[in-house]
């Protein structure tokens, strides 16, 4: 059966010819396929281009200094990826604490701050209000622990 169909094909070098060719077809699409794009995006403007490149990065998974965390072939993990990574720099939240703790509050606030009295006590009556921005983890647990020490209710984020 197989000398059969061999003697149909006149020659191997057709073969080869028309299997060259069918790749050739696929090849040829592509680079048209890619002429298009490029066309495409010769004829974005600045502001345009500019939108294109941060929506590609974020699509290949870098951000603005390199890779990103999580690897371009993991796609749609990339919330566990964020959350599974450690926070380092934490804010301290001031969410309200008792009136009659208020003189103590701006003491302490002024004790971790390089603010005067004023505007210590401008941002206690902001309640809630971030006190503090990016601390270490201890120093912020040493914050809270003595604005709570004090009646005062204190959140990290």
């Amino acid at each position: 059966m197989m000398s059969s169909i061999i003697s149909k094909i006149p020659s191997m070098s057709l073969a080869r010819s028309l299997f060259h060719r069918a790749l050739c077809t696929a090849v040829d699409t592509r680079t048209q396929k890619l002429e298009r794009i490029a066309e495409d995006l010769i004829a974005l403007n600045k502001i345009e281009r500019h939108d294109y490149v941060i929506l590609f990065r974020h699509k290949m998974g870098l951000n603005r200094f390199g890779a990103a965390a999580q690897s371009p072939s993991s796609p749609g993990s990339s919330a566990p990826a964020a959350a599974a990574k450690e926070k380092t720099a934490f804010d301290v939240k001031l969410e309200k604490f008792e009136a009659s703790a208020k003189l103590k509050v701006i003491k302490e606030i002024r004790s971790f701050t390089d603010l005067g009295l004023k505007e210590a006590k401008d941002l206690v009556e902001k309640t809630p209000a971030v006190v503090k921005k990016g601390v270490t983890k201890e120093e912020a647990e040493k914050i809270v622990a003595k604005l709570k020490e004090i009646g005062a209710t204190v959140v990290l984020e």
